[in-house]
């Protein structure tokens, strides 16, 4: 059976260093992703559900995602956009059972690399992760740079970014640090002079350790 055909042949252990991630319902499609990966000596971590994914998410190591578009309760779309107010600028590879050009041109709007109609040729994958691998590592490369713009941070605007990046707002951020509004935005615009960020995307992409 070709490789194009999602072969459930055994698999030789991936390299630690090419991983990537895998959000889909289907389970066979979940296994057959996986093991075809694997011989491309990429370790791929499968999850049923967007949620799983979120949950797991400040956990895990930035690598490509592979998203399904149609699935229960929260579907890919809804994911991408969840990663992205988290600062999570991944390279994602969104899947679909169907064509759906208006998904399509949203998913790709919100910065997916590509989006692939089910059945793909693995071929098709194959060159679209080498895509995404390239991406990280210049994601990789420009996080010194994220690193540095942290450093210039005080305790307290330290104490702040890590606030906003959880979604909290000046509110909520006077409360838990028992300081007043004005001076939580006080602290919070020069928290974004020092870290040259004109939005607090920016900010939150810098926090997670890539820079846009």
């Amino acid at each position: 059976m070709s490789r194009s055909q999602a072969a459930f042949s055994p698999a030789p252990p991936a390299a630690a260093d090419r991983l990537a991630y895998i959000v889909d319902d289907d389970r066979d499609m979940r296994m057959s992703l996986r093991m075809l990966l694997q011989e491309d000596a990429i370790d791929a971590r499968p999850f049923l559900a967007a949620a799983d994914f979120l949950d797991a998410l400040p956990e895990l190591r930035p690598g490509p995602v592979l998203l399904d578009v149609r699935m229960p309760e929260m579907d890919g779309i809804a994911l991408l956009e969840a990663m992205i107010e988290r600062g999570v600028r991944w390279p994602v590879i969104m899947m679909t059972g169907h064509a759906e050009v208006p998904l399509a041109v949203r998913a790709m709007k919100l910065g997916a690399i590509d989006f692939l109609e089910k059945p793909f040729p693995y071929e098709e994958l194959s060159a679209l992760m080498d895509r995404a691998f390239d991406l990280i590592e210049a994601q990789v490369r420009h996080g010194g740079d994220a690193r540095e713009r942290i450093e210039r941070l005080t305790a307290r605007e330290r104490q702040i970014l890590d606030a906003v990046a959880r979604g909290l707002s000046n509110k909520e951020i006077a409360s838990e640090l028992d300081l007043s509004h004005r001076t939580i935005e006080m602290h919070r615009a020069r928290m974004m002079r020092r870290l040259g960020a004109r939005r607090i995307s920016e900010a939150i992409a810098l926090a997670s350790g890539l820079d846009r």
